[in-house]
């Protein structure tokens, strides 16, 4: 009898130091989007009925804030949330501080992964972050100035006008005379700054200490030449300008007409951007990779370190951002790019997109993401960049020279981030 006494206060105190795995209580998820809720009700569900949920949706602005409040005080932090592209280092560099360690959910599933989104959640040899979704960069094109211009609209053959960023300004340079000036290779400059982060082979910071790239260089030249030579729109990503463009209905500050060659866009483009703002060109749009393999966008699946559900929290990480079964029916209703190249080489030959001329936009996605390094992203990607791109338009409008434009660049990134 007091054998089963003393066992049963040992268990207690246990569980009172290091909790306990409730398969009754709900496993808190954090969002900034209902996609996850989607998944949680529409197929998570069906496979796991008993499985009970606390879901909550906060604006991605406010998102961060939220979490780094409960994540510092240690009370009321989600088992999982939810991290976007722009702030996912911010906390996978935080490693084991925070965060639950996930590398044995990837060393089972590894070898059917695209590399970068594992890289992006990565941090001293140990995985933070999953993600189900692939978001690689592409060039889109219109199919009519590319036969009008360039003699063709064949993608393999205008994708050897832009194979690498020389070709692709000695193109804009044919664009524009063939046009007599009509015609510009992109709508904004900011078009291509994503495509040239992938141009690098270094990350904004080495050693503790800024490191400038010489993609980055090339960068700000281009855009002096193409803001120079008219090859651009001159218009800023977002504006009624731009957005214009699409359309077939940008006009400068003239009124004279000006046709856009192509947008640089990652798969959410087609979908999100594209599509719902320039219904009227449906079928005169193709998309090639262009001179380089990029990135942009994407959402990861983190786990709070101190879970009291760690098991049942990596079992719903590894079902969302790695089960074959659920990834399939994922794809087929919403047509995303997953991060599961199992599932992606069953189906991607299967795709037609009316919008591209019938192209099969799914497969080129594929081949393009598993080319995106994944291992250039840190922590402090975002505030840098806010401040280069300063610069960049600083010497693209003759307000400083090259030379002091990186200087004042490298003085205010020590200033305020103290590389």
């Amino acid at each position: 009898m007091k054998k089963k006494w003393f066992l049963a206060l040992a268990m207690f105190v246990c569980c009172l130091v290091h909790g306990v795995s409730d398969e009754s209580k709900a496993l808190t998820v954090w969002a900034f989007t209902d996609e996850i809720q989607t998944m949680i009700d529409n197929y998570y569900r069906r496979d796991f009925p008993e499985a009970k949920f606390d879901y909550s949706l906060t604006p991605v602005d406010s998102f961060p804030n939220k979490l780094d409040d409960v994540l510092a005080n240690g009370r009321g932090a989600p088992d999982v949330f939810a991290l976007e592209d722009y702030f996912v280092r911010r906390y996978v560099e935080q490693g084991d501080e925070y965060l639950l360690d996930l590398t044995d959910v990837y060393n089972e599933v590894k070898d059917k992964l695209v590399k970068y989104p594992v890289k992006v959640g990565t941090y001293n040899g140990k995985v933070y972050a999953l993600s189900w979704e692939v978001c690689p960069g592409a060039m889109f094109y219109r199919r009519s100035l590319a036969k009008k211009y360039l003699g063709t609209d064949d993608p393999e053959e205008v994708q050897k006008y832009f194979s690498d960023w020389n070709k692709f300004l000695k193109t804009a340079f044919l664009l524009n005379k063939e046009s007599g000036g009509r015609c510009v290779a992109v709508s904004s400059i900011t078009d291509l700054f994503k495509a040239y982060l992938g141009s690098r082979k270094t990350p904004w910071v080495v050693d503790g200490k800024l490191n400038i790239d010489p993609a980055i260089i090339d960068y700000m030249k281009m855009c002096k030449v193409m803001n120079d030579k008219g090859l651009n729109g001159r218009q800023g990503m977002w504006s009624e300008g731009w957005f214009e463009g699409m359309k077939d209905k940008f006009r400068d500050e003239y009124g004279n007409r000006v046709e856009v060659f192509s947008y640089f866009l990652p798969t959410w483009g087609l979908h999100y951007v594209l599509k719902p703002n320039s219904p009227a060109t449906s079928g005169d749009w193709a998309m090639i990779q262009g001179p380089v393999s990029w990135r942009w966008g994407g959402t990861w699946l983190a786990a709070y370190k101190n879970t009291k559900n760690p098991e049942r929290a990596k079992a719903f990480i590894k079902y969302i951002c790695t089960d074959d079964k659920f990834l399939e029916a994922w794809v087929k209703d919403t047509g995303y790019l997953i991060s599961n190249n199992n599932v992606v080489n069953k189906i991607k030959d299967n795709y037609s997109e009316p919008y591209l001329g019938g192209q099969n936009h799914y497969k080129l996605f594929t081949d393009y993401a598993n080319k995106v390094d994944g291992s250039l992203s840190q922590s402090t990607d975002e505030a840098i960049e806010s401040i280069f791109i300063e610069a960049v338009f600083a010497y693209m409008d003759n307000v400083k020279t090259l030379d002091l434009a990186l200087d004042d660049f490298k003085y205010q990134v020590n200033e305020k981030l103290g590389l």
